[in-house]
């Protein structure tokens, strides 16, 4: 496993294809609190048990201010396809071309395999990493990390 950008570091700006005709830029969440979820591929088992999980509890992050954001190598063909699939109702971001350019500068990119490390990253308002989790990349991290990560950061005054 490789070494993830850490809590206090300035989370690195990003623009990323989100729909075969739109962007989404990092700056644009800016105000609010962010959750960056890499993930390894639309179509694993483990990513889509992740990501289902994440948009059932959406509404949870919610209460938080916070916006879900993940983001994977594949194309935005593929991310369309599997989230009207599984029925995920937040962004899933094409880190694609420069083929996980974004992962790499969070550190969260797997050289040898071409894809994304299993990696959570909590954004406060300020766009500062305030929370960061590797996971084994075949374990689904779940979301307590992000519920108590989410919950510090309310209890600073960061809750909108």
């Amino acid at each position: 496993m490789g070494q993830i950008l850490t809590a206090g570091t300035r989370a690195p700006e990003f623009t990323l294809r989100v729909t075969p005709d739109q962007d989404l830029s990092l700056s644009d969440l800016r105000g609010s609190p962010i959750i960056l979820a890499f993930y390894p591929a639309d179509w694993s088992p483990v990513c889509g048990d992740q990501m289902t999980l994440y948009n059932e509890i959406r509404p949870e992050f919610q209460k938080h201010g916070a916006e879900i954001l993940g983001i994977s190598v594949d194309g935005v063909w593929c991310h369309q396809a599997f989230a009207r699939h599984n029925r995920i109702h937040f962004p899933l971001l094409a880190d694609f071309e420069p083929k996980g350019g974004v992962a790499k500068r969070y550190g969260a990119y797997r050289e040898g395999d071409g894809v994304c490390e299993r990696a959570l990253f909590i954004l406060d308002r300020a766009g500062v990493i305030a929370w960061a989790y590797l996971s084994p990349i075949a374990v689904n991290p779940g979301a307590d990390g992000i519920l108590d990560a989410l919950e510090n950061l309310s209890n600073r005054g960061e809750k909108q």
